[in-house]
Parts: C-alpha cells; sequence; structure tokens
C-alpha cells in the first residue's frame, strides 16, 4: 500500500463486507475490506449450506495445514445443503480459555475469507476487526495474516496493544492480549495467548509481511495516544463521524438525547482534523463522506481519502441477503425507512446504526415476539465471579440468567441479540428450537439519499463499480491537499 487508496470500502457487519466486495473494490484499484467478525461461523455456516459455489473448499485447499482443513470440512460440510429446518451446527462461544478446536476455526475462517478476496489479482485487502470483541482477536488476526492481508483495522475500542501482536504475528511468534473482565481489581490482569508455532508445528510456516495497521478513531485526543502509547506501529487513521453506520461511538459530556431516544451529537464530537493532519500519519474520512463533493473535500482538507460504507452495503455485490436487500432499497425509495441511532440495541453499550424494516427485529413489537437466545456471544463482557473465576453475560441473554450473573435489569431495556441478527442478514439465520428462523437487523449510515441517488443512476441492482466511478467523479483535482503543499 505504497501508493495510498482514496477509498476504503468500509468493513461492515458480519459477512456482509465479504470477501467478493472486497475483492471488487481491491481490483478497482481501492482498499477492499471484509469484515473479520465472526467468520468462524460464516465459514461453518456456509459449508452446511452445501458450499454451492465450490469456493470454501477452493479455499481449505491452500491452507498451510491440510490435516486441520479437511477435519473442518469433516466436521461441517454437508454435500448439497442442510433441509431448510435443520438448525446449524452450532460454535463453541469465545472465551478466555476456547478449546484448540475452536482456536483453529477461528483461524481457518479468517484465512479463508481474505484468501478468497485476494485470489487472482495483486491489489491490497484489509479486514476490519471490532476491538470490543477481544477474546476472538488472536486467532482471527493470524489467520487473516496467514492468507497475507495487507491492512489490519480497528474500531469499537481503544486498541492499544494491537499493533505490537501483528508485529509478533509477522514473525509467528506467541503474542498474548489483555482481555478487558469487569469486577476485576486495578492491576489485575486477565489475558488471552495464541502461538501460532504451536498451533501449526507440523507444517512449514510461510513468510509473511507485516500489513498496515489502520485505528478507526473519533478523535484527535485518541489518535495521538495511539501514536504515543500503543505496543507498535500506528500507520494511519479512519476518522470516524457518527453518521456512519453499524457501532458509533457515544457522544462526549453528558448524555443527551433526542424525544426519540437517540443521541445527541455536539460541538465537542466534531474532529479536529488539522490536529490529525499534524500526526503525521495518513488518515481517511468516514461517516457522511460517500459522496463525490465529500471526497473532494476530505482531500482538500489533507486526507488521503474515504471510508464509505452504506453505498457499498447496499450494492448487488454484498453479502447481504438479496431478498432482505431488495426489500430494504424498496423501503428506502419509496421513503418507508429510517435509521436510528440506537444508544440501547447494542449488548456493547455503543450506539448502534439501525434501519427501520418491515417485518425485521429492528421493530420493537417484532423482537418482542423472539425468546431471548444468546447462543453465539461474540458481544458477551467477561466478568469476575465471587469465586474468582471467569464469567460471561450478555443483556440479550435471556433476562434471568443475567440477572444471576450480577448484571443490571436497567441494561436489559432494549438490547438485542445482534450476532444472530446480523447472521441472519446474510442469509445465515439460525433456527432455533423455540422461536423459529432469526430475523434480521439492517444497519446502515444516515445518509439514505446517496442510496437513492445510485439507485436512481443504475437500478436497484447497482454494482461496486458503480459506486467506486460515482466517488470518484468528484475528484477535481488530481492530487490531495498535502501533496499539492509539497508540491
Amino acid at each position: 500500500m505504497m501508493n495510498f487508496p482514496k477509498i476504503i470500502q468500509g468493513g461492515m457487519g458480519a459477512g456482509v463486507s465479504h470477501w467478493l466486495l472486497a475483492r471488487k473494490v481491491s481490483m478497482a484499484g481501492h482498499l477492499g475490506v471484509v469484515s473479520g467478525t465472526a467468520l468462524d461461523a460464516v465459514m461453518v455456516r456456509r459449508l452446511q449450506d452445501g458450499d454451492l459455489s465450490g469456493d470454501m473448499r477452493r479455499a481449505l485447499a491452500a491452507f498451510p495445514d491440510q490435516e486441520l482443513a479437511k477435519a473442518i470440512l469433516n466436521d461441517y460440510f454437508i454435500e448439497g445443503g442442510r433441509a431448510p429446518d435443520q438448525p446449524y451446527k452450532r460454535l463453541p462461544m469465545p472465551n478466555l480459555k476456547p478449546s484448540r478446536r475452536a482456536e483453529e476455526v477461528k483461524m481457518v475462517g479468517n484465512f479463508v475469507e481474505v484468501f478468497l478476496a485476494k485470489e487472482g489479482h495483486e491489489g491490497p485487502i484489509g479486514i476490519n476487526f471490532l476491538e470490543k470483541i477481544q477474546v476472538a482477536t488472536l486467532s482471527s488476526l493470524y489467520g487473516a495474516m496467514l492468507a497475507k492481508v495487507d491492512c489490519v483495522l480497528m474500531g469499537a475500542g481503544i486498541p492499544m496493544e494491537i499493533p505490537g501482536v501483528i508485529d509478533k504475528f509477522a514473525k509467528h511468534m506467541r503474542a498474548a492480549l489483555r482481555i478487558d473482565v469487569a469486577g476485576a481489581k486495578p492491576g489485575e490482569d486477565h489475558w488471552m495467548e495464541f502461538d501460532p508455532r504451536e498451533m501449526l508445528k507440523t507444517v512449514s510456516l510461510p513468510t509473511i509481511n507485516r500489513p498496515m495497521f489502520i485505528a478507526i478513531i473519533s478523535s484527535a485526543i485518541l489518535a495521538l495516544a495511539l501514536v504515543r502509547k500503543a505496543s507498535g506501529a500506528v500507520d494511519g487513521f479512519v476518522v470516524e463521524g457518527p453518521t456512519a453506520g453499524g457501532h458509533n461511538a457515544p457522544p462526549r459530556g453528558a448524555p443527551q438525547f433526542t424525544e426519540g431516544g437517540e443521541p445527541i451529537y455536539g460541538p465537542k464530537d466534531v474532529v479536529d482534523l488539522k490536529k490529525i493532519a499534524e500526526i503525521g500519519r495518513p488518515f481517511w474520512l468516514a461517516g457522511g463522506y460517500g459522496r463525490p463533493e465529500k471526497l473532494q473535500e476530505a482531500l482538500d482538507q489533507g486526507a488521503e481519502g474515504v471510508q464509505v460504507g452504506t453505498a457499498f452495503a447496499m450494492c448487488v455485490d454484498s453479502g447481504y441477503d438479496d431478498t432482505l436487500r431488495t426489500q430494504t432499497l424498496d423501503a428506502i425509495l419509496a421513503g418507508d425507512t429510517y435509521v436510528k441511532t440506537d444508544p440501547l440495541a447494542s449488548p456493547t453499550g455503543f450506539p448502534f446504526k439501525v434501519v427501520s424494516v418491515e417485518g425485521t427485529n429492528s421493530e420493537q413489537d417484532v423482537y418482542l415476539q423472539r425468546p431471548r437466545i444468546c447462543d453465539l456471544g461474540y458481544l458477551r463482557t467477561a466478568y469476575l465471579k465471587d469465586s474468582g473465576d471467569i464469567g460471561y453475560r450478555c443483556a440479550a441473554e435471556p433476562a434471568k440468567d443475567y440477572l444471576a450473573k450480577g448484571g443490571k435489569a436497567e441494561d436489559l431495556v432494549g438490547r438485542k441479540c445482534l450476532c444472530n441478527a446480523l447472521m441472519a442478514n446474510i442469509g445465515h439465520g439460525q433456527m432455533q428450537k423455540v422461536g423459529g428462523l432469526e430475523l434480521p437487523v439492517v444497519t446502515t449510515g444516515d445518509d439514505l439519499d446517496v442510496v437513492r441517488e445510485l439507485v436512481s443512476r443504475h437500478g436497484k441492482r447497482y454494482t461496486a463499480q458503480n459506486v467506486i466511478d460515482y466517488l470518484m467523479s468528484g475528484i477535481t483535482t488530481p492530487a490531495n491537499a498535502k501533496d499539492q503543499a509539497q508540491a
């Protein structure tokens, strides 16, 4: 990535920014990004649905440890696919002491997604992780690096230790990551470790380069802190505003809300881009920058370009279930939907953008009919039990279980099971014994007009290339402000 891309395609919810979308963006000369969330579950559910395209099996055939790859196929592949009413075989929920097989499946799932995204071209591919999903990070990150990912992006937290982990994994060295545990006393640290050489001790490990690390941040203070205190090099930033889709940083200062219950962002939440530029790292702007004139505006402010999610999320090349995408586009075009920044929906406590789509779990009356089930567990919080052992709880799990684990009753209000909903978004919803098929929760950024514009130009099956051409049409100068100043 010596020549920085002007467009970074957003790392949208589990499987939405999948390998095919990332591959097409990269081949067009920009940075295609796969979501690193729940790629173990994504892989094994694709296998259980028969892997009709053969892509999973082709990628597994390229994994360095063929004995492991064949074991995963044996465990999860179903020739022709499972019956529609047959539940997916479940993976163990992430925890601080995972089984070897659980770590292997995470590692391989990430390898598979990055391998497919990079297949057949030389363009750069990135992977996006959530800092909040800590217990899955090490094995997932190493798997992506085994597939020679070019860039690691991380947000939804403060990823101080990730650059150092990347440095070690580039040499196939053991790395450790401090895990947040609720109730732990100051100085009482809890760690996870991952040793590549132990995990793949029977095979020859390939040479891998250190990928760039780009932190997704929402303040100049955090950017400067990462540069000064992170465990290794922070190579750049995505500066994300509160209009971006998915998880948002909460507003600074005392919380205030609209009549509809949405958090109010104010002047304190506006990032000082001059201070960002003074840090001397490349940066991209995100959240409301999915328009041609906004790309030029970003360049004029010294950015390398923009990160765009919503326009790519609704394109035909994304991983959204096609029926759900069409339904969402119809609602957007008819003006029958809106985007709510929901401060309660995510069990993480971060505000989460939810698109109102009829018949989905974005509607409160629909969601309230769903039995509370937590069987994926990516957003669970680790906590310290009275016994000193580590437990796990999620504000979207059954209320009696959450309260028995020391959770607060007020934290249960409005929480949604995003893990199952995001899997349903991409056509891999679980068939539960009680409650039936899991329903989706669609997320986008605030700017739905850009989707309407693209549909008006290219129809409802507009492509990733259409998005790129649209964005690039706004560039009126060949270089950004930094390049002009140097010239």
